[in-house]
């Protein structure tokens, strides 16, 4: 419906001592974390070693009705999943957790990330006969898992030896027979954290904002490169892997995660105000209003308005009820889509000099429609600010950034070509080296897609479909 990003997944799990309803814990959980991922998603709890799993298309409330969550009751581990392809595509196949049923026991694996070489990892086990039922990079990090697994006495210690074969983004939750294990790559590029209920249930979430909907409260992050193993004997770390450099992808501040998330002790709401400070500060103009497009777009238009003095005001409402399936099958009904999910406010705008505040550009046109929105609503001057650089290079650890040859920020040669594109009378982005401050400097983070400098080799990572391309290819030879 929209030439907008998205991220790659959303992981929550659970571990109670004793069996209770976890299914019903890890549903509210991942309708918490909706936002990470629409496209499908699954449970799998461990019942004294039995695993059971719901796996579908569709969103959280669709997939998982009173009926099937009853089919999952009476477990004390669980670990669920919520999916947007990046890399894989969509195939029923993919769709987490992935259960590995192997010589020494069972495993559920629910990954939120992206690798960069796990076609290399792919070919590796192919040539040794492995057959892969899926193409997600998750596939490949169950398989290393398992090969190491039946050399050592613990699924943790295959983890430990595992994770240096593993390049790029994943933050990973493992469900045994007994025990949940949660790591997270050197770089801690995507988000996860640790809570604990009243009752003393442990929970592993993507974001915090999903520990409320199960009345946990936070314990810790995750540090980057860190297994964490939950058990009977409650939690112990290991930290074989931890890296004192972090690189998390600054996008899960300024886009992906919810404002009420602290992420790496950072407040996802506190990160956007100051993106929308440092707009004003370093691109003012005269104008009216400040607007924000709903809804990540909301939090930096109010720290622009607080910075600059101008007033803020709801300048769009958005559709809660229009799902990632809204499809219009006509070219012309495409064209309107964007008025069936967001309408613009009329009193609010009209007549006046305009500042609409978004999160980014990707190819231009759906920002070139929302613009126009305001034209109709009657807006004298529409100013547009971005509170991320302008996207010129591919993202290869889970967010969906189209290729570099569709972004518009590569085809044009200034903002103001951007600005005519759009409809706009004015465009700026926040400047690049002002990434680091949405944060406090607390650490390092990654900016690769504005600038092309990773902090992992990326050479050969390949396409973002690169398993779909090649089953193409082959089934098409």
């Amino acid at each position: 419906m929209f030439d907008s990003i998205h991220e790659e997944c959303g992981v929550f799990g659970i571990y109670e001592k004793e069996r209770s309803d976890v299914a019903s814990s890890v549903y509210f959980g991942l309708y918490a974390l909706q936002h990470r991922g629409q496209e499908s998603c699954g449970i799998t709890v461990s019942d004294d070693g039995v695993f059971r799993h719901k796996r579908a298309d569709g969103l959280v409330s669709e997939v998982f009705t009173k009926e099937e969550l009853a089919k999952l009751d009476g477990a004390n581990i669980a670990v669920g999943h919520v999916r947007y392809s990046t890399t894989g595509g969509h195939s029923h196949n993919n769709i987490q957790p992935l259960v590995i049923r192997h010589v020494k026991g069972n495993m559920a694996l629910a990954h939120n990330g992206n690798l960069v070489n796990a076609s290399e990892i792919r070919r590796q086990f192919e040539l040794n006969g492995a057959i892969f039922h899926g193409t997600s990079d998750t596939e490949a990090i169950a398989y290393l898992i398992v090969r190491e697994r039946l050399n050592t006495s613990s699924t943790e210690e295959a983890v430990e030896k595992a994770m240096p074969f593993i390049k790029g983004a994943y933050s990973c939750i493992l469900m045994t027979a007994t025990k949940m294990i949660a790591f997270r790559d050197p770089n801690g590029f995507r988000p996860l954290c640790i809570g604990q209920t009243h009752d003393g249930a442990y929970v592993v979430s993507s974001e915090s904002c999903a520990l409320d909907s199960v009345g946990a409260d936070f314990v810790r992050d995750v540090e980057p490169g860190e297994i964490v193993v939950i058990g009977p004997e409650g939690l112990r770390s290991i930290k074989t892997h931890c890296s004192t450099s972090r690189n998390i992808c600054i996008f899960e501040y300024i886009y992906f995660a919810r404002p009420d998330s602290v992420i790496d002790g950072v407040s996802v709401h506190g990160a956007r105000l100051r993106a929308g400070r440092l707009l004003a500060k370093h691109s003012p103009v005269d104008a009216d209003i400040v607007i924000g497009v709903p809804d990540s777009g909301l939090d930096a238009a109010l720290g622009f308005a607080e910075e600059s003095g101008i007033p803020y005001g709801i300048g769009f409402i958005k559709n809660k009820y229009v799902g990632r399936s809204f499809i219009q099958p006509e070219q012309h009904q495409r064209e309107n889509a964007v008025k069936i999910k967001l309408n613009a406010v009329r009193e609010t705008v009209a007549g006046k000099r305009v500042i609409m505040i978004d999160d980014s550009i990707v190819r231009g046109t759906t920002s070139a429609r929302i613009v126009h929105l305001l034209r109709e609503a009657g807006a004298k001057e529409v100013h547009v600010r971005i509170s991320s650089p302008p996207f010129i290079h591919s993202c290869y650890f889970g967010t969906d950034i189209d290729s570099e040859e569709n972004l518009i920020a590569g085809k044009c040669s200034s903002n103001e070509e951007i600005a005519k594109f759009i409809g706009a009378d004015s465009l700026a982005y926040l400047p690049v080296e002002c990434l680091e401050e949405l944060v406090s400097d607390k650490f390092g983070v990654c900016k690769g897609c504005f600038t092309g400098n990773y902090p992992v080799d990326v050479s050969g990572a390949g396409s973002k479909n690169k398993f779909d391309e090649k089953i193409n290819s082959k089934s098409n030879s």
